[in-house]
């Protein structure tokens, strides 16, 4: 059986999270959850839903109403 390090620190990863192709341990995997979702943004859509924003640029022109309109 192959030893399940974590691709990060080297500690031991549980096999269940082995299977499902996650490399990495819990402390590592949250830590790096954590630097991902300080990049979101949860914007409201004119007369829409919310919309998950990940990249800068696509709030540019959001505000049809005024503003810099793309």
């Amino acid at each position: 059986m192959p030893e399940l390090n974590c691709c990060w620190c080297g500690d031991d990863v549980a096999s269940g999270r082995w299977a499902l192709g996650i490399r990495s341990c819990l402390t590592c995997g949250e830590t790096q959850a954590i630097k991902d979702r300080a990049s979101w943004c949860v914007a409201p859509m004119h007369k829409s839903n919310y919309m998950l924003i990940t990249n800068r640029q696509d709030l540019a022109g959001l505000n049809n109403k005024g503003g810099i309109v793309k």
